[in-house]
């Protein structure tokens, strides 16, 4: 589960600026936060949903982009070739063009609570770290330190190279440490490679990188590829298929069935061909649906766009934990690019509903326009954010608690009249 994400020196993003999922004390609507499980430590409450506001191109996608860093280069396999890292400079401030983009994470993770940071430019990674808290007690496992020729270290020395440090409590012993550090390339990140280099048993470093390699389940643009492993799942998992029409009823989409008749595929083109058919259906999705006239059948392709919208974001939202289509890996964050251009106003507010009411908790983020979200009957003051720029063209964070006002305000109204700024500007004429 995530605490606290902060992002600096990243697309529009200049200073450091800190995204909470920290539930503000003394509100109301108890359902809308949930208590982390941690061992030995007594943590604030953390909420179940966020949803970011504010105009175009004021940074809420930059911030969706900036989420999804860690997990990207987590992912990475030691290479021989180098590629550029996910990460670009704020362009605004020529003395920030060749520093590094700088990210933080707290997050619990099987009862644990762990603080990891990372410094990365486009060519290597400069700075990692990573600090557990059992027992809420800080405990340091290791960094990792990047110092260019001619800069120099704590000590006042000149150093050139990468220095390290091991926490005494970091498993493994110093031989093994040794060979995880000689072994971690310039854009490999050293927990990936001391997990790969080290036995089962050893789980200090494989338990965190776990959610910092699948924790952000984000979506952003085109749900297209996403409806088209749904028809696979479903077609090889029939109770997926299940799972999938009751997803749609729930949502007023009267879809009974879904079956699959055999197709024919094309002789394979390009790799790119070979690619989309692993991951696309053997066949023909059929979708029954009935009204009080009688039942009819429709091809996926027949679909309202609308409808394959609601397939394609069914598989995310599962792996939220949202389904008991029990086959998908659940314990993952969902966070979506603009939520409110895929669906309509009244499912994204009832599927905000559900989640909330999720059991076990679950944590959803997203952006969205849509302002009639803005209802303190379902959600409270502190799970809303707004992102604006300042005269330098940074983005500016913040939730809208940081403002004055009551609970029970009217936050769309006093948003359009600007108290909380993150409005567009608009010139007249």
């Amino acid at each position: 589960m995530l605490i606290e994400f902060s992002v600096s020196n990243f697309r529009s993003f200049r200073e450091k600026q800190t995204f909470s999922m920290v539930a503000a004390p003394r509100l109301k609507k108890g359902d809308n936060v949930f208590k982390p499980e941690v061992k030995g430590e007594k943590l604030p409450d953390l909420l179940k949903v966020a949803a970011i506001y504010g105009p175009n191109a004021s940074g809420k996608s930059n911030l969706i982009k900036a989420f999804s860093i860690v997990s990207e280069v987590a992912m990475r396999q030691p290479s021989a070739q180098l590629t550029p890292l996910p990460v670009a400079p704020f362009r605004f401030d020529p003395q920030l063009a060749n520093q590094p983009t700088r990210v933080e994470l707290h997050f619990v993770y099987a009862e644990q609570r762990y603080q990891f940071e990372l410094a990365l430019t486009q060519e290597r990674i400069v700075e990692e770290r990573l600090i557990a808290f059992p027992k809420g007690k800080e405990s340091l496992l290791y960094e990792r330190c990047y110092l260019p020729a001619g800069e120099a270290n704590y000590f006042g020395g000149l150093v050139a190279g990468e220095e390290y440090s091991f926490g005494q409590q970091l498993e493994g012993g110093k031989d093994l440490h040794e060979l995880w550090r000689r072994s971690t390339g310039p854009q490999v990140l050293f927990i990936v490679q001391a997990v790969a280099n080290s036995s089962e048993d050893l789980k200090q470093l494989r338990e965190p990188l776990i959610w910092l390699q699948a924790g952000f389940n984000i979506i952003s643009g085109d749900l297209n590829i996403w409806a088209k492993a749904v028809q696979k799942l479903a077609e090889e998992h029939p109770v997926a298929a299940q799972s999938i029409s009751s997803f749609l009823q729930d949502v007023d989409v009267p879809v009974t069935s879904i079956r699959f008749d055999q197709k024919q595929f094309k002789p394979l083109e390009s790799n790119l061909t070979d690619i989309w058919q692993k991951i696309s259906s053997k066949g023909r999705a059929v979708l029954t649906h009935r009204t009080a006239l009688g039942e009819a059948e429709f091809t996926f392709e027949e679909e309202s766009v609308g409808t394959q919208n609601l397939i394609g974001f069914w598989m995310p939202w599962s792996i939220s934990g949202q389904s008991k289509f029990t086959v998908i890996n659940k314990n993952r964050m969902l966070v979506v690019d603009e939520l409110d251009s895929s669906l309509h106003p009244e499912i994204v507010a009832s599927l905000v509903a559900k989640h909330i009411k999720s059991d076990p908790p679950a944590q959803l983020i997203f952006t969205t326009h849509d302002t009639h979200l803005m209802d303190t009957k379902l959600l409270r003051r502190d799970q809303f954010w707004l992102t604006e720029r300042d005269v330098n063209g940074a983005t500016q964070l913040r939730s809208i608690h940081d403002f004055e006002g009551r609970e029970s305000e009217d936050i769309e109204k006093r948003y359009y009249e600007g108290r909380y700024r993150g409005l567009p500007f608009i010139r007249r004429g």
